[in-house]
């Protein structure tokens, strides 16, 4: 193989390497806060079984676990999307290698893996968007019911 179609061939995979970079560390962030909604569901989910079942910690124990349920379904959403990304992107890379080494210049395959790689990539942000306005929104609960002093919580 001539070096001018390596050359060829790093240069053409070079953009959707750095898309694999950005969104590794996209999923790195994502799969922090997964972990994060995991632990806290437990906690409240073993507040919640220990509660008094007429009291108003109890419903407001209950409407945090719906909606740290809700962010751990949507970070999960989030996380397969941006690994259905980089697979896309990887499927890119090799088709683009392929093309390249058979001498194909076409890119007829490289193109829609690497639609298929932004469109994942844009599904991933949005679950990870809506996850950001859950959490605002459970945040926005507690403050609203520590203020009313409806609960007393440490």
């Amino acid at each position: 193989m001539p070096t001018f179609s390596v050359v060829q061939i790093l240069t053409a995979s070079i953009a959707p390497v750095i898309v694999i970079s950005g969104v590794g560390l996209l999923l790195l962030s994502i799969s922090n806060r997964y972990g994060r909604a995991i632990d806290r569901v437990r906690l409240l989910a073993r507040e919640l079984g220990d509660s008094d079942p007429e009291s108003a910690q109890r419903r407001h124990l209950s409407d945090q676990l719906r909606l740290t349920n809700e962010r751990a379904h949507m970070l999960r959403s989030s996380m397969l999307y941006a690994s259905t990304s980089i697979f896309f992107v990887s499927l890119t890379v090799l088709s683009l290698f392929a093309e390249q080494l058979l001498g194909l210049q076409k890119d007829f395959v490289a193109l829609p893996f690497f639609a298929l790689c932004l469109i994942a990539l844009v599904a991933s942000m949005y679950y990870s968007i809506r996850d950001i306005t859950v959490s605002l929104a459970a945040l926005e609960l507690e403050v609203r019911d520590s203020v009313h002093g409806e609960l007393h919580l440490p």
